[in-house]
């Protein structure tokens, strides 16, 4: 007999919370190699450990970490913002 995920469980509208390395991977549109990478940078949550052989991500926390990644070129654009700003403000003579 085959074993029924629990993720097939849950309806629709109750969303598990708890994910694994590759379902968290996906979640955020990578392969679990850089989701790994990324959590090792400190970039993406390190997973909460349910049992000796079982890490689970928390959906809300791998969410969170996702939305504190810049967009490209946001750091690049205030950069070059400062480093091209040549004119001068009225008030700095004032």
């Amino acid at each position: 007999m085959a074993k029924i995920r629990h993720h097939e469980i849950l309806p629709p509208s109750l969303p598990p919370i708890g994910i694994n390395r590759e379902q968290a991977a996906e979640f955020i549109g990578i392969s679990p190699s850089t989701f790994d990478k990324m959590v090792a940078a400190g970039k993406m949550p390190s997973p909460r450990q349910i049992s000796d052989d079982r890490l689970v991500y928390d959906v809300s926390e791998v969410e969170a970490a996702f939305r504190k990644i810049p967009h490209r070129g946001d750091q690049l654009e205030s950069d070059a913002v400062d480093a091209t700003s040549t004119s001068s403000n009225p008030w700095d003579d004032a």
